[in-house]
């Protein structure tokens, strides 16, 4: 049975936690992926949420019936800099706390190294993960991990393969929707990469994109030219170039009964409207 959750980032700048959680209710969702917001936890800084915003929350979950599946940190704890690896350790530490503190049993994040220093990131990666492995086991908390744009493993099959290097059966894959065009080299041959996955495959990110690499690679553009960044877009279904018929067609080829996740960003206007037609979708796809 596919969990789906909804990614509430169109909301963090006008609704508390709490409110979200209710909210979610409201478009007939019964789970949440929280993302980063500053007074919770945010991209690389110590986590903020204390026992009295989680307490908060927890009534919010026990009144609307909406649980926080799962949360998505996002710390630098493949850096190659020793110092600074260490204290996403500690930003990693409490923020299993603070899931633990919520009911939640699963987490996912990204790799969060440098493409400009893949190997020693891939080292640094590991060495967090000897660390914190015993703090996820006592907490009985999961995890999913995904490749992201300008991280130092950027391609689909990379980011299995050290998943798989970890021997952890609680790690698995995230499968992003819209970073197809960049696990690919612009091929988005999604039936491909989810089957690489296989089993691995507890999660994905559903949302649509554009492909950067067509029309001599000007969907987008970034100034300096040949600036060291990646560009890609969280749309609603529809509103990209992702197969989609693929992608969920190959999920149930699959058997897959993990996590899907409605992550659109940057449509804030049209957010419930969104967030409803593709909870519909999904269900029709998955259900």
């Amino acid at each position: 049975m596919v969990t789906i959750c909804l990614d509430p980032q169109q909301y963090h700048n006008r609704m508390t936690v709490a409110e979200e959680v209710m909210h979610a209710a409201e478009l007939g969702y019964t789970h949440v992926e929280l993302s980063p917001r500053a007074d919770w936890f945010f991209w690389h800084r110590y986590p903020k949420a204390d026992a009295a915003a989680i307490a908060e929350v927890n009534r919010a979950q026990k009144e609307s019936g909406v649980s926080i599946h799962t949360l998505v940190p996002v710390f630098n704890w493949s850096s190659p800099d020793e110092q600074e690896r260490t204290e996403q350790v500690r930003n990693w530490r409490r923020l299993l706390e603070i899931a633990d503190g919520l009911g939640a049993r699963l987490v996912n994040s990204e790799l969060s190294g440098n493409p400009n220093t893949p190997r020693q990131s891939e080292a640094a990666f590991y060495r967090s993960m000897e660390e914190l492995s015993p703090v996820f086991e006592r907490y009985g908390i999961a995890l999913n991990l995904e490749a992201h744009p300008y991280d130092f493993l950027e391609r689909n099959d990379e980011a299995v393969d050290l998943i798989k290097g970890l021997d952890l059966p609680w790690v698995n894959y995230l499968y992003c929707g819209p970073h197809t065009f960049h696990l690919s080299d612009g091929a988005g041959d999604v039936a491909r990469m989810m089957k690489y996955a296989g089993k691995r495959l507890q999660h994905v990110h559903v949302a649509d994109v554009l492909n950067h690499t067509l029309n001599d690679g000007l969907r987008y553009i970034v100034n300096p030219p040949g600036v060291d960044a990646r560009v890609h877009q969280h749309n609603e279904l529809g509103n990209g170039e992702v197969p989609w018929d693929e992608f969920f067609s190959t999920l149930r080829e699959l058997e897959f009964d993990g996590v899907a996740t409605v992550c659109v960003f940057g449509w804030n206007e049209r957010a419930n409207e969104i967030h409803v037609a593709m909870r519909e979708r999904i269900e029709t796809e998955l259900g």
